[in-house]
């Protein structure tokens, strides 16, 4: 079964590969939503993004203003997901998780020391890719969802943080349409049950520990939401009260 998981990105390559080749009708752009576009949320016309939250934690996925972000392809959206899902701050934000399961001892089959560490980081490094790939170019292609975060950008602090927190649950298509986030929800859904019954401890193989992985995964995504919401708008008053300080 590890074998066969490992060569899913693969297979799916190759399947997003030949879709893209595919003849495909004129694309749609998103219908406008309110905000403004940034140069560190959408630096080029397809909407991708070389920003980093706090300027460390890949923000590839997040547009500011959808006017001028056309829809994905499916290979696209699997170019986005791996460059967020491989990026080298993942694995140290993985190892933060880590150690804080260790410390808590969550899962005791995989039992402490260096062994217990390596077995626990394996486990959130294959729960976070796999729950990002499922989410956005597998579930997000077959239902023609768009996986990109687009940042509402005005209105009250309470306006704002709602809209990001509701992300988790309402997305919109590729051709901007206003969608239940089927992918978000589902694919979570899917991820946590094939990682919980196929490589974690075999005594937390359970439809329990499944909701717990399928939770937590909402919850990182939910916050994640809303760091990105709030983001551009502290990267543009440090930028500010960096140039007022150099000034000086």
């Amino acid at each position: 079964m590890r074998k066969l998981c490992g060569c899913l990105p693969w297979l799916l390559v190759a399947l997003l590969r030949a879709q893209d080749q595919a003849p495909a009708g004129p694309a749609q752009a998103p219908a406008q939503e309110s905000g403004t576009i940034s140069n560190s949320a959408n630096n080029s016309q397809n909407g991708r993004s070389n920003d980093r939250l706090f300027y460390t934690l890949p923000n590839f996925l997040t547009v500011e203003g959808a006017d001028s972000a056309p829809p994905l392809t499916p290979w696209e959206k699997f170019k986005l997901t791996s460059r967020d899902a491989f990026d080298p701050v993942e694995f140290l934000w993985y190892g933060v998780q880590t150690g804080i399961a260790q410390a808590k001892n969550e899962e005791p089959g995989y039992g402490q020391g260096m062994k217990g560490f390596g077995e626990r980081f394996g486990e959130r490094f294959a729960d976070g890719a796999l729950q990002n790939f499922m989410t956005h170019p597998i579930f997000g292609s077959i239902l023609h969802q768009d996986p990109r975060y687009y940042q509402l950008g005005k209105g009250g602090f309470l306006r704002r943080t709602g809209y990001a927190m509701s992300r988790v649950l309402i997305t919109r298509s590729d051709s901007g349409a206003r969608q239940v986030n089927v992918s978000e929800i589902f694919g979570s859904a899917a991820a946590a049950g094939i990682s919980t019954y196929t490589y974690h401890p075999r005594d937390d193989r359970n439809v329990r520990n499944a909701a717990s992985v399928w939770g937590s995964q909402m919850l990182y995504d939910a916050i994640g939401y809303l760091a990105k919401e709030f983001w551009p708008d502290i990267h543009r008053k440090l930028h500010r009260k960096s140039e007022t300080a150099q000034a000086r």
